[in-house]
């Protein structure tokens, strides 16, 4: 069967050009704490200004291909096996970049024991910055991180992808502080324990084993990741008003 023809006089100037890039939102936990990979702009807009790294889409480059080409382009992360990016939206706003009309396909990911990023191509540097002292960044990657932020911390509702930020043993209060790291809110022990363990092939135990975890308190159980990627049910996050979403 012959392939599609373009219809004869077809004019592909008749429309105005607009560029496509690739930007990421690759967020990580170090020392407890919730992290953005930045890059500061080596050039102009937004010279010195911190941004999402990412760039323009070539000719013959998809989307994701672009972004992981930038990703190793800006901040040296080349090799990351553990790298799984999702894409997240397209942003189209006409005047989002003051060059000419860019239009973003954003992708992010929650990288669990990321190295060091170092900067290159036309970013300065490259560094992680804790989530909560990100802003304000260039263009309008404000919003796209907020928006990763909100969809990294819905899928730790759906998917075992909490177990991948603890230890090969953990205990319910290592994989409770990564939900709570993300999240944003301090979640009820009692509660949390009874869900995890209600949930079939989240966890399962280490038999015989146990870890200190400070006060007086006996040895916390330890637990691995079980067979499920998938959690049913899902484990809510809870709203601003204390209840289960």
């Amino acid at each position: 069967m012959p392939g599609p023809t373009v219809p004869e006089g077809y004019d592909k100037y008749a429309h105005e050009p607009f560029a496509v890039t690739a930007d990421l939102a690759v967020l990580t936990i170090r020392d407890g704490v919730l992290h953005v990979l930045l890059v500061e702009r080596g050039q102009e807009p937004y010279q010195g200004h911190w941004a999402l790294p990412g760039g323009f889409v070539q000719p013959d480059e998809s989307a994701e291909t672009a972004a992981r080409r930038e990703l190793a382009e800006e901040t040296g992360l080349s090799d990351v096996s553990e790298l799984h990016l999702e894409q997240l939206r397209t942003y189209s706003e006409p005047d989002r970049d003051p060059r000419m009309r860019v239009v973003t396909v954003a992708f992010t990911a929650l990288l669990p024991h990321p190295p060091e990023p170092h900067g290159g191509s036309d970013a300065a540097q490259a560094c992680w910055v804790p989530y909560d002292k990100a802003g304000p960044l260039a263009f309008d990657h404000d919003r796209i991180l907020a928006d990763a932020h909100d969809r990294v911390g819905a899928k730790l509702e759906y998917s075992s992808l909490a177990t991948a930020f603890c230890p090969p043993e953990f205990t319910l209060g290592e994989l409770q502080h990564v939900y709570e790291v993300v999240w944003g809110t301090a979640l009820d022990r009692p509660n949390f324990r009874r869900k995890v363990l209600a949930t079939p092939g989240f966890v399962e135990p280490v038999p015989g084993a146990a870890r200190l975890t400070g006060g007086r308190g006996k040895p916390a159980a330890l637990y691995r990741p079980g067979t499920a990627t998938t959690l049913h049910p899902p484990l809510l996050r809870p709203t601003p008003e204390g209840r289960p979403a």
